[in-house]
């Protein structure tokens, strides 16, 4: 007899019943939420493909059939806005949400559970100060109703407090399956005091001005952020305890420009531009481009180096997504690499520099972004970024070259001369065409007015679909449900962040923030310059806190203003702070980029730390030469 029966032999009847009944208690919870999640999925994953469909009929009706629909855009609205919820629901579920974990995955056993459980009471906490103010917004929108279709607005509100409520939900259940009982207690004893000391000290907040704002949105957000907490519920909590502290505000407005912020139509490509990542990767488009690009520099001293460079280049003109651009290169050079002796601090290193250098080239999710947050041209932002991201690849290329300079040649002499040689290139250059087309043809779609910004992404997935077919002789059907899933998921955790940073930069803005900001800008001396240097440096240590789109959100609205007063042109403005912001991004020790370069590389991030220095030298130098000619950004345009 083992102990387990032993240790049930010893229970009484009643016991054995008690424990039995918790056991299936359990299970039956686990399996109530499998399917309650499971329906969250299907229910994201149709809404993704219903964009998609939807959007690309309205290409072809008015580019077409010259018969425009008129409903198309309204109705993509209401369900984009279903869409980021219920994909904000989905990326919660699987614990998808952005967040800086490093310093708590430095942390034992016992502390790094403790702040599991602080993160998620964090996003209670908003959840319930959110939920009955989201209920209102959307009874208050059921008297609005939609210009064309003349449907009630609620039809589109009513996706906040469904989402939020679905995550209040979920969060509850993880408690209750996951946490130990004394973590929670501590963690709501934690959050409580935090909220009574606010409360308590509400006469000296109101005194000091806005010096308070650092209270709320330094102190609060920093220590949120570190602790681990996802960011797009850190800045809702930092906003929501600043109106409930120091304003009369109804918490109300908080849901009503979370929903601005992220039903602005041009964020319509971002589910998209994410699929679109996928598709390529899943169809063998990235893959041809990786083969041609060996066959052609392979051979050379660091020729795979340059391979991982010019596929970065290549993919991220097609993906827009720096996560699904990593993933669909580093698994097939990766093992080559360390066959020819590459230490695996470089290969990370390459990798997380190739990401940081790419963040200009069109479509690029936060050039779409910064776009949709402060009304620069998406096309002129597309058409700006491209030399930049060549500046960048030159720059790194040097870098390349002088640790590659001593390496020994293995390829045999005369090798250019060698038909093989050429035959190799000829065929693997016919699979990568279609991979090479396609960036350009999303460029020329917008540029030329075919399509908008928002649209184009249909164009690109209709284009892989068939190279993908032409490539493979068949399409990856199998895969297509969880690639919609994780579209829906990572689209959602976006959009969150999105909604929340703008409730946060309406309060920074209703505080009189801006304003001060613009004073004390434009009374620095050295002009421009400074201002562009300052904005470096701002960008590179939010990018590592922050990521780069939250940092984009909130800072953005904010600073183009200023950048426009004081003579920058904003397009010039843009690719400065996108590649600041890119290499904080993926700068460690904060970096989260880089550790998702560590992440799919599968390679340990402390043997990068060092070796990524002299890249993160090189990208610091091309930007600073991008800041001082402003001809490299709007020379094209």
């Amino acid at each position: 007899m083992n102990t387990n029966s032993l240790h049930a032999a010893a229970m009484d009847p009643p016991a054995q019943r008690s424990h039995a009944s918790e056991a299936a208690d359990s299970g039956l919870l686990q399996r109530a939420t499998r399917t309650a999640v499971r329906i969250v999925e299907v229910l994201a994953c149709v809404l993704v493909a219903a964009e998609i469909v939807l959007l690309l009929c309205g290409v072809v009706s008015r580019y077409v059939f010259r018969q425009p629909l008129t409903w198309s855009d309204e109705l993509a609205s209401i369900l984009f806005l279903w869409l980021a919820m219920l994909g904000a629901v989905l990326a919660f579920c699987r614990g998808e949400h952005m967040r800086m974990a490093a310093l708590v995955n430095g942390l034992d056993e016992p502390k790094r559970r403790f702040f599991a459980t602080l993160a998620v009471m964090v996003c209670v906490a908003v959840l319930l100060a959110l939920a009955w103010p989201a209920i209102e917004y959307a009874q208050d929108e059921a008297f609005i109703s939609t210009p064309t279709l003349h449907l009630p607005n609620i039809w589109r509100a009513a996706a906040m407090p469904a989402g939020l409520v679905l995550m209040l939900a979920f969060a509850l259940l993880t408690l209750l399956r996951r946490e130990r009982l004394a973590h929670v207690a501590g963690a709501v004893v934690l959050l409580a005091a935090i909220a009574a000391a606010l409360w308590l000290l509400r006469p000296w907040l109101m005194e000091i001005g806005n010096y308070r704002l650092l209270v709320f949105f330094v102190l609060l957000v920093g220590a949120g952020v570190f602790a681990g907490a996802p960011i797009g519920f850190v800045f809702a909590l930092a906003t929501v305890a600043f109106l409930a502290v120091t304003t009369s505000t109804p918490l109300s407005v908080v849901v009503s420009r979370m929903d601005e912020g992220m039903s602005h139509l041009i964020l319509l490509s971002v589910p998209l531009f994410v699929f679109l990542g996928l598709l390529i990767e899943a169809t063998g488009i990235a893959r041809s481009l990786v083969s041609f690009l060996a066959a052609l520099i392979g051979h050379v001293r660091g020729g795979l180096s340059y391979v991982l460079l010019g596929a970065m280049f290549l993919v991220s003109g097609i993906s827009g997504s720096k996560a699904a651009d990593m993933a669909a290169i580093a698994p097939g050079l990766f093992p080559e690499m360390k066959k020819r002796g590459v230490d695996e601090g470089d290969l990370v290193a390459l990798l997380s520099s190739s990401g940081a250098m790419s963040e200009t080239i069109p479509p690029s999710l936060v050039l779409i972004t910064i776009g949709s947050a402060t009304g620069v041209s998406i096309a002129a932002l597309f058409t700006g970024g491209i030399l930049p991201a060549v500046v960048m690849a030159l720059a790194l290329s040097v870098v390349v070259w002088f640790h590659c300079r001593n390496d020994v040649v293995d390829a045999a002499p005369g090798l250019l001369r060698s038909a093989a040689y050429w035959r190799t290139v000829r065929r693997t250059l016919l699979l990568a065409l279609p991979g090479l087309a396609l960036p350009f043809l999303i460029r020329a779609a917008v540029v030329e007015g075919v399509t908008t910004a928002t649209e184009v992404s249909t164009v690109g997935i209709l284009y892989a679909l068939v190279a993908g077919w032409l490539i493979n002789k068949g399409l990856p059907w199998r895969r297509l449900g969880a690639m919609l899933a994780e579209t829906a998921a990572l689209s959602g955790a976006i959009l969150l962040i999105i909604g929340a940073a703008t409730a946060m930069a309406w309060a920074l803005t209703q505080s009189g923030f801006s304003r001060d900001l613009v004073a004390a800008l434009a009374g620095v001396p050295g002009g421009h310059y400074t201002f562009l240097a300052l904005s470096i440096v701002a960008f590179v240590l939010l990018g590592s806190v922050l990521e780069g789109i939250p940092a984009i959100v909130l800072f953005g609205p904010l600073m183009f203003p200023i950048a426009k007063e004081i003579g920058v042109h904003e397009v010039h403005y843009a690719m400065v702070v996108v590649l600041a912001m890119g290499i904080g991004l993926f700068m460690p020790p904060f970096g989260v980029g880089y550790y998702t370069a560590c992440a799919i590389g599968r390679i340990s991030p402390d043997r990068g730390m060092k070796a990524i220095l002299p890249y993160m030298g090189a990208l610091l130098a091309g930007l600073l030469l991008i800041a001082l000619v402003p001809w490299i950004s709007i020379g094209f345009l």
